[in-house]
């Protein structure tokens, strides 16, 4: 860069610094609507940020390398009717997947309903009961809080035992030791063995409102008029793929499904719901964007309003520092700084208005926040380029006064 460009640029920043101090009621009113725009979209994008990495964590504790086999797929398109007559599945058919597939390192029938869980008289209502094996817990990625697991054991005999979901422990016992205690599910007597770690919330419903006991005593105990789906788990992440085309074949052959004919099954992954969740708040992204341009836009056109008649008042202080030999480049470069000064102004209080925003609603609501210091940057730099597209023109315009006629305007 050279010596008179640095020259020009230094000028320009100190005239722009003290128009916009001997202006200050016209430098806050100007940074408002950069600032509101900025505000808006760092609010909405910094919530966006915060569900992403809050439904990551979620997807996470189903499991990374799990696989869940059904008749129903999560997200269900189509006729109901047509998935709703599926066959079920049989516990020879798992059996036979287990045998055929090279990738399984764990699986489970898995079969679910909705319960009250009971104990000394306190009751939790709308508990997920599951019925699955000794490998559920690890394909599902539950981690025990104390006790012990469900063993082979328990299945083979029908025990009538139960791990308990944190939730659970936590309302009915409230400090109490659960192991060894009996509660009742829907009238019927288990006994406590484990209790889980916490899982948190997926999409709104706890993980830890759970009990999970052997998958015959579940069938012996509410009978056998549902059917199950199946939890499978892969050994090796970068393995899912092939697994998953593997298991497809497996699958058709072992429910004799006709070639030509539609898979009968569904094989479900977090990755599902993840390309769903993403056209969600991709819609909701893309709508917050777009009104923060928008304001943007609304801002950007008031600093060009403003800087115009910033040009009026000043055309004989031009005109003067042209016929002292100003260059037209420094008067552009005057009112570009200028313009952006107050672009970038509005741009950072903006982003603190908004960031503040974001962190109250995640305080206030079950909306998560979390804003990434890049986005705070291109906030601020964005809002500044705005204010340097925006102030061409007036700088432009102010640049090409004619001396003499800017010296002889009152």
């Amino acid at each position: 860069m050279s010596r008179a460009v640095r020259v020009d640029l230094f000028e320009g920043a100190r005239i722009a610094f003290f128009s916009l101090s001997a202006n200050r009621m016209r430098t806050v009113l100007t940074t408002v609507g950069i600032g509101i725009g900025v505000a808006t979209l760092l609010a909405i994008v910094g919530i966006i940020q915060g569900l992403n990495s809050s439904f990551d964590k979620q997807l996470a504790s189903m499991g990374t390398n799990s696989l869940y086999v059904s008749k129903f797929p999560w997200v269900m398109t189509g006729d109901w009717w047509m998935y709703r007559n599926r066959k079920n599945f049989t516990l020879p058919q798992l059996e036979q997947i287990r045998a055929q597939s090279s990738y399984i390192s764990g699986m489970s029938p898995v079969v679910n309903r909705v319960g009250d869980v009971a104990f000394n008289g306190e009751q939790v209502s709308t508990v997920e009961i599951t019925g699955a094996t000794h490998e559920y817990l690890s394909v599902a990625a539950y981690q025990l809080q104390s006790g012990r697991p469900l063993t082979e054991a328990d299945d083979a005999v029908t025990r009538p035992v139960v791990v308990l979901g944190s939730s659970v422990v936590g309302t009915l016992f409230s400090g109490l030791n659960p192991l060894g205690r009996t509660v009742r599910i829907d009238g019927h007597p288990f006994q406590v063995v484990g209790t889980l770690a916490s899982k948190g919330k997926m999409l709104g419903n706890d993980q830890d409102l759970k009990v999970v006991m052997p998958f015959k005593t579940f069938y012996s105990t509410f009978g056998k008029g549902r059917g199950f789906s199946i939890a499978i788990s892969i050994e090796r992440s970068e393995d899912m793929k092939k697994a998953e085309d593997q298991l497809v074949g497996i699958l058709r052959r072992v429910r004799a499904t006709p070639p030509g004919a539609p898979d009968d099954f569904s094989i479900n992954k977090p990755e599902m719901m993840a390309k769903t969740y993403e056209q969600l708040t991709g819609a909701l992204f893309g709508v917050a964007v777009g009104v923060g341009f928008i304001t943007l836009l609304v801002g950007g056109i008031g600093i060009m309003n403003i800087m115009l008649v910033s040009v009026r008042e000043r055309t004989r202080e031009i005109g003067i520092r042209r016929a002292l030999g100003a260059r037209k480049r420094t008067i552009v470069l005057q009112f570009l700084m200028e313009a952006s000064a107050v672009s970038a102004l509005g741009g950072l209080t903006g982003t603190i208005v908004g960031l503040g925003t974001a962190k109250i609603l995640s305080l206030l609501t079950p909306l998560a926040a979390d804003v990434q210091w890049i986005t705070v940057v291109g906030g601020v730099a964005f809002a500044a380029l705005v204010g340097l597209l925006f102030g061409i023109w007036p700088a432009a315009r102010a640049a090409n006064l004619d001396p003499v006629e800017a010296l002889r305007y009152e």
